[in-house]
């Protein structure tokens, strides 16, 4: 499969499980957590939306530029969606707040994509 189809996929099943799991927090989890819990899942949910549709938006950028303009981006997404989306799930369902400590290595990632996404593109002119 074509890396740049690749990450379209990618997006696209992160952002049908960001559904999922909206869905999950709204009819779920809203009566068994409080609303502050109730909250760090729903920007979980939020950010993996977010970068899954920014996975999306590489791969359709992957089709007019070579692929290493949207690489690193790309993987910095799905890391970030898995740590900081992930933890921000675990906190609410665990009741591990300490894992609040590893939720900005995530966010750190989202950032790191989006930056070398923009130097990257910069580069091309």
């Amino acid at each position: 499969m074509d890396r740049h189809i690749t990450w379209i996929v990618i997006g696209a099943c992160f952002a049908c499980l960001a559904v999922v799991l909206g869905a999950f927090a709204a009819h779920g989890l809203k009566s068994k957590i409080s609303t502050e819990d109730l909250a760090i899942f729903e920007t979980g949910v939020r950010y993996q939306m977010y970068h899954s549709l920014g996975l999306i938006l590489l791969g359709l950028i992957g089709f007019q530029t070579a692929q290493d303009i949207v690489l690193f981006p790309a993987i910095m997404f799905i890391i970030g969606i898995i740590i900081f989306s992930g933890t921000l799930y675990l906190i609410p369902l665990t009741g591990l707040r300490w894992l609040g400590a590893i939720t900005p290595i995530g966010g750190t990632a989202f950032i790191l994509g989006w930056s070398f996404l923009i130097y990257n593109l910069i580069k091309l002119q």
